[in-house]
């Protein structure tokens, strides 16, 4: 029996019951960042598509916000980002110092592209009727005009010693010209679909073009055929830049992913850089080019050591912001954060940071009811084992594929369940041996693995998946396995992405593709009919689920930015609260007064529940 709640037109409510706020936004924008630029002291900059202009330490740390215009569809930083660029039907020059701006010039066309001479006295701007118009950016004069191509430009870049401007147009060609007299100097034809980013080298001898052929090619000027077809990404290649100094360049495709190049012309690939959940729209790096900021549809800013290509400032590079608690002597709590790329630790008490003993990237993690183990899940192959009871003594356990998906802890801390999305399966870990007892093949049937949970009996632990390949209406499935004979109890056909058990025991829940939570009961005697409710109403992405410690509500949160509060008994919707940033991870203290949220722009909160209710 399936019962739909009907109360999701619930008002929304701002939350007030926030009592402590961990840790700070670091790289977070409201909106889909357009381009970012550093500065020559370290610090970057950064515009949003809603207009914000925000000024970042090379932590991360926010030093200043300036609203500008939502009115714009490109932005474009001059070389240093002392000044910004912005266009639509006009071109548009700001201060980034001050956010001020400076003039205002109206166009006769619509603007497709931009671009700084490496002097910052010129700005290039591209136009629907396949023009190219240079302005002085002092007079704010237009200087000269090329006829480019014969359809809207792409893509614009300046030489840098600014004598030559590279252009692509929606023709698919792409042609150098020289700066002072217009003449061309190179027509490049090659790419297959669009171009939309073209750089030089920092020499000026290179031209490397990306394209939505699936490859980006790398030029001499003077010569008519490419001198290298990078063919190592994902389908589109959408950006890319050479570093300042030497042969650095870095591609971006459609799957997100970062290739740094160390020697593009030979084709010799130094890193490929994962992290990103969306559309990367821009990179920049900074003068030494020994960073590279990368920024775009997810809303963060990623800073990447381009010597080692580890993430060295900015989120959790798995993409969510997981969450535990471990609650120790005379009541104390500690929160445990995977916010950023290590886990961080604070004393839920005063607020105050604790050092942890695990430097590793960070992509889940859990905690033993009684406290004594915490277990850190890495993007790479290990699970870290820390034992609190034993000076903190650390064991590796192994999986075959990397990352880490998930964690969770028997009811006795006995042994620990971990998963990886990449294989299938499932280890039950003995936490003091360190050594696996069982190992569960297929055990989403099929389907990634995307949440494990055990059940407070000890005895039996749900899995939880997503059917990316299914062509009919089974969305993936949530499977609960009976531990010690390894056989499935029962299979429902549903797809989630995270999954929770009431303290009871009794009530399992799971949340989906569709963006509504599921509710099964496990002890239901009548096949088929394990489900009981289907509660809809958030918008975006479930990201968390928990049961408050009484067993009598069920918090849900996610990318719509809102908490979510139901009576499990009816199904009925009590509450929405709606917050500023999304969430993404949720935990009770043991004696539920409070909820603590990991959050997608790396805080965590901790609120009083009780008037998160009633308020």
């Amino acid at each position: 029996m399936s019962l739909p709640v009907t109360e999701i037109r619930t008002k929304l409510k701002p939350a007030s019951a926030i009592e402590r706020t961990y840790g700070e936004p670091r790289f977070y924008a409201d909106g889909d960042i357009a381009a970012i630029a550093f500065v020559a002291d370290g610090t970057l900059f950064s515009i949003d598509e809603t207009g914000h202009l925000r000024h970042w330490t090379a932590e991360g740390s926010l030093l200043s916000r300036v609203e500008l215009s939502d009115l714009e569809t490109l932005w474009c930083f001059a070389p240093g980002a002392k000044q910004l660029a912005s266009g639509n039907d006009d071109l548009l020059f700001w201060d980034t110092a001050t956010g001020q701006l400076r003039h205002r010039i109206e166009q006769s066309s619509w603007l497709t592209a931009l671009a700084y001479s490496p002097d910052c006295a010129t700005v290039a701007t591209g136009h629907d009727d396949g023009k190219v118009r240079l302005w002085n950016t002092s007079t704010y004069k237009c200087t000269g005009e090329i006829a480019a191509h014969g359809m809207p430009l792409s893509t614009i870049a300046f030489s840098p010693d600014g004598k030559q401007i590279a252009t692509a147009g929606e023709d698919r060609v792409v042609r150098v010209w020289d700066a002072v007299s217009h003449n061309r100097l190179a027509e490049l034809r090659s790419h297959t679909d669009r171009i939309p980013s073209l750089s030089w080298s920092a020499d000026g001898a290179l031209l490397a073009s990306a394209g939505w052929d699936t490859s980006a090619r790398v030029w001499d000027p003077k010569q008519s055929d490419p001198l290298m077809l990078l063919n190592s990404h994902s389908d589109q290649v959408l950006v890319l830049a050479f570093a300042p100094h030497g042969s650095l360049l870095a591609t971006v495709d459609s799957d997100h992913d970062i290739h740094l190049w160390s020697n593009p012309k030979a084709a010799k690939i130094a890193h490929v850089l994962r992290g990103h959940v969306d559309e990367i729209h821009s990179l920049s790096f900074n003068a030494d080019g020994s960073r590279l900021a990368s920024a775009g549809a997810d809303r963060v800013i990623h800073i990447w050591d381009t010597a080692t290509g580890r993430l060295v400032a900015g989120p959790n590079p798995t993409g969510k912001h997981g969450i535990a608690l471990i609650a120790g002597p005379n009541d104390t709590l500690q929160l445990i954060s995977t916010g950023r790329a290590t886990a961080m630790a604070w004393d839920a008490a005063t607020g105050a940071e604790i050092a942890l003993n695990d430097a590793a990237t960070a992509s889940c993690i859990a905690t033993s009811r009684d406290g004594r183990w915490l277990a850190i899940g890495g993007t790479d192959h290990f699970t870290r084992l820390h034992d609190r009871t034993n000076s903190g003594k650390i064991k590796r356990l192994e999986a075959t594929k990397p990352p880490i998906g998930a964690l969770s802890f028997n009811a006795d801390g006995t042994q620990l369940a971990q998963s990886s999305p990449a294989d299938g399966l499932v280890w039950l870990w003995d936490t003091t041996t360190g050594e696996p007892n069982i190992i569960l093949i297929e055990a989403a049937d099929g389907c990634t693995l995307e949440s494990i949970d055990f059940h407070p009996d000890g005895q039996r632990v749900a899995v939880g998946g997503i059917d990316y390949l299914s062509t009919g209406d089974r969305t993936g499935a949530v499977c609960v396995w009976d531990v010690p004979s390894k056989t499935k109890q029962l299979v429902f056909d549903t797809g989630v992405y995270i999954l929770a058990t009431d303290p009871t025991g009794r009530y399992l829940a799971g949340a989906g593709i569709n963006d509504a939570v599921y509710v099964w009961d496990l002890e239901s005697k009548v096949e088929g009919e394990e489900e009981i409710f289907e509660l809809a109403g958030h918008t975006e992405r479930i990201q968390a689920l928990a049961f408050s410690p009484d067993g009598s509500y069920l918090i849900s949160g996610g990318d719509d930015l809102t908490i979510r509060i139901w009576d499990i008994l009816s199904g009925r919707l009590l509450t929405a609260r709606e917050f500023d940033t999304a969430i993404q991870s949720l935990a009770f203290s043991p004696c539920g007064k409070w909820l603590f949220t990991g959050n997608g722009n790396t805080t965590c909160y901790q609120i009083e529940f009780a008037k998160l209710v009633d308020d």
